[in-house]
């Protein structure tokens, strides 16, 4: 599943600007652990190439794959929202290049200009709305009865 909120579509020019200038790319080899469920989120990515799964760990179970994020997806978002801990697991399907970015300047940027800080909430809010969303139907497949996870 590719998201349709990336940052291209969800960003006027100018804030992709201003954003760019804080990012680094980074490599993943398949079945690398970019974050854990649980732990400190202090960064984000923007998917170049290749796949990343979140995941939602089941006690007793493998973890749930909850949702496959491709090119131009925004993983993680739990960096923008106090405590600044990671609700799902991510890890690369297939190596991945991305744009790593510290959170810790974005949220500074966000802070100082507030229509950066409105650009970036609004883009970050409407990835959070749909991979709610893509969790909820995830885990009605996994876990209800059959038929139970249409929407009415």
């Amino acid at each position: 599943m590719t998201s349709a909120i990336t940052m291209t579509t969800a960003l006027a020019p100018a804030y992709r600007e201003q954003l760019m200038r804080f990012a680094r790319e980074v490599s993943y080899d398949a079945g690398a652990r970019l974050f854990e469920e649980g732990r400190r989120a202090d960064r984000f990515w923007v998917v170049r190439t290749g796949t990343v799964a979140l995941d939602l760990h089941v006690p007793g179970r493998r973890p749930a794959v909850i949702e496959t994020l491709g090119q131009g997806a925004l993983v993680g978002w739990s960096w923008h929202y106090p405590p600044h801990v990671w609700h799902l697991g991510a890890e690369a399907t297939s190596p991945v290049r991305a744009w790593e970015f510290d959170a810790e300047p974005v949220l500074e940027l966000c802070a100082a200009d507030a229509g950066f800080g409105r650009a970036i909430a609004v883009w970050v809010g409407q990835v959070v709305a749909e991979r709610l969303h893509a969790s909820r139907i995830r885990l009605l497949d996994l876990y209800a009865p059959y038929g139970s996870g249409g929407l009415t």
